[in-house]
């Protein structure tokens, strides 16, 4: 049976691309889990390890939630981007809602990071080798995250206070009809503010994050593949995903109606040697920068930079480039909007759009009435 190239090669690069390649990577491995959420924290560079205050804390550092006071009510978060010229949509929404003991709260976040309406072309030809484009479907490769968090504030003192926290995660990736994963992992936070200073650390993957795989290929997809000369993934293989240490400093300050609160990050991962600003092997380190300035609690204006990287220019000497942002939030009575625009730190330059909504839900004063 003859096949032509053309759609061949296309179905091939889609397989590898989504499957194959994905399944042996270890350095990599839950990278989707790196992107970073909400609008606020992209305008900051990704710098809010150690402010981090609200329902986006389950995914930052999960001990920020107790920093949300018990008459704040239930707390509402949601973000839409898409990255990559529109190819890959990010999405998350997430609530956090008090104990009803006081300096304790529940969070719970969803995250998805999916490519749609990729062209399967594995079954474009016939048995007698005609072309049947009706044979061509559309299939998704997505990955979600589903975190369940708890903080407690252990100790509130004058000018300081103790959180911390931590989650329970699943992880689950599906590449169409061909492979499919589950993975467990768990997550430990702490913040600690003395004065005007905070500093802030989140332990991820702690207990080393496994993805078991399975890959679900028909007989006859096989036969394309083995036709074309490629070998068959492995119908079970485990892609485990190694600890991560985030530790950050904010320092807030006030001058009549403007606040401003600089941050600094530094991530240290354990999974090799990767092109960061100090790489190294196993440890490398990412540090990114951020600086917002609120007016009278109504207007954040945000700016940040990280993902610093070394690329080869045309003469073959290196070059540093990184990942700027800009972002702009308004406070609306309940209803916060913020919005970021922000480069992916690639050598294409391409930028991308994040908005994100907040919303709290306090709940009714009770009222007792007089005799």
């Amino acid at each position: 049976m003859k096949f032509n190239s053309t759609f061949i090669n296309f179905a091939l690069l889609t397989l590898n691309l989504l499957a194959f390649n994905q399944l042996q990577a270890q350095k990599y491995s839950n990278e989707f889990l790196s992107i970073g959420i909400g609008a606020r924290a992209q305008g900051m560079g990704n710098a809010i390890v150690a402010s981090t205050a609200d329902v986006t804390s389950g995914y930052w550092n999960p001990a920020g939630l107790a920093s949300l006071e018990t008459d704040k009510g239930l707390q509402i978060g949601a973000m839409h981007s898409e990255w990559f010229a529109g190819v890959g949509k990010f999405d998350y929404l997430g609530l956090t809602l008090p104990f009803g003991s006081a300096n304790r709260r529940l969070g719970l976040s969803i995250i998805r990071f999916g490519i749609d309406d990729i062209p399967n072309t594995l079954s474009l030809f016939e048995d007698d080798g005609t072309v049947n484009y009706d044979n061509i479907v559309a299939f998704s490769a997505a990955d979600y995250a589903f975190l369940a968090s708890y903080a407690q504030r252990l100790k509130a003192k004058e000018n300081q206070e103790l959180n911390v926290g931590g989650n329970v995660k699943i992880v689950r990736r599906v590449i169409g009809s061909f492979a499919n994963s589950w993975g467990f992992g768990v997550d430990l936070g702490a913040q600690y503010r003395i004065g005007k200073l905070k500093l802030g650390a989140t332990a991820r993957d702690i207990t080393t994050t496994f993805n078991a795989w399975h890959v679900t290929f028909t007989e006859q997809e096989k036969d394309v593949l083995l036709a074309t000369g490629n070998e068959l993934p492995d119908i079970n293989s485990i892609e485990i995903t190694k600890p991560q240490l985030l530790v950050g400093a904010a320092y807030s300050f006030q001058h009549k109606k403007f606040k401003f609160m600089p941050e600094i990050n530094l991530v240290a991962t354990t999974d090799g040697k990767r092109n960061t600003l100090v790489s190294a092997d196993p440890v490398s380190l990412d540090p990114s920068a951020g600086m917002e300035v609120s007016y009278n609690d109504f207007l954040f204006l945000r700016a940040g930079i990280s993902q610093f990287q070394k690329e080869k220019d045309f003469d073959g000497s290196d070059y540093l480039t990184s990942r700027p942002a800009l972002g702009v939030g308004l406070q609306l009575y309940s209803l916060r909007v913020d919005y970021a625009y922000t480069n992916l730190g690639d050598s294409q330059n391409r930028y991308s759009h994040v908005v994100s909504l907040q919303l709290d839900l306090k709940p009714k004063k009770k009222t007792v009435s007089g005799f």
